[in-house]
């Protein structure tokens, strides 16, 4: 089973580096479909719930309904605006990184160069994720494709030798 799930990872990875656009809009119908499920959960929720905040339990699960609908209805204006919001923060991550670095007088030279230089270039990226929407979305379903074929070469190897996975906190703590 671990080496089929490891072979449909690796082909996924494929698919993700064959048609990076797809991959976004994939993605964003994906949140879609659990943001409108979670709105209708909560909303059900909120209109049993026998104590605490029930108008607030709904109205949460209204505004993941709505939301969820609006991404639903148009994925690709959606996955522009969350690789821009995507830019933004890296954008206030960068700088909080370069004022880190300059206002940090206890940390070795060296920790400071590297978090100056580190702000910088996510300043810099920033600005092309925000500016080539695109290109971000290229970015992003790259890092996806590269996380989905180590994830399915691990899994394959790990189901054709036979072992074991860890796959919770307690099996791994069970090891040590």
């Amino acid at each position: 089973m671990l080496v089929g799930l490891g072979v449909i990872a690796i082909i996924l990875s494929i698919l993700v580096f064959i048609h990076p656009g797809m991959t976004v809009v994939t993605i964003v119908y994906i949140m879609a479909i659990t943001l409108i499920v979670i709105g209708i959960e909560k909303i059900i929720s909120g209109i049993f719930i026998r104590r605490g905040s029930k108008w607030g339990t709904v109205g949460l699960g209204v505004l993941a309904l709505i939301f969820g609908s609006i991404a639903l209805g148009f994925p690709v204006s959606t996955g522009v605006f969350v690789i821009v919001m995507l830019g933004v923060g890296l954008l206030f991550a960068g700088i909080s990184h370069i004022v880190y670095g300059f206002g940090n007088k206890e940390s070795p030279r060296w920790a400071r160069g590297f978090s100056i230089g580190a702000g910088a270039l996510a300043t810099v990226l920033s600005f092309l994720v925000m500016g080539a929407p695109y290109a971000g979305a290229v970015a992003v379903s790259f890092f996806v494709g590269i996380a989905l074929l180590i994830i399915g070469i691990e899994t394959t190897v790990v189901g054709v030798s036979g072992r074991r996975m860890p796959m919770m906190a307690s099996d791994i703590r069970r090891k040590i």
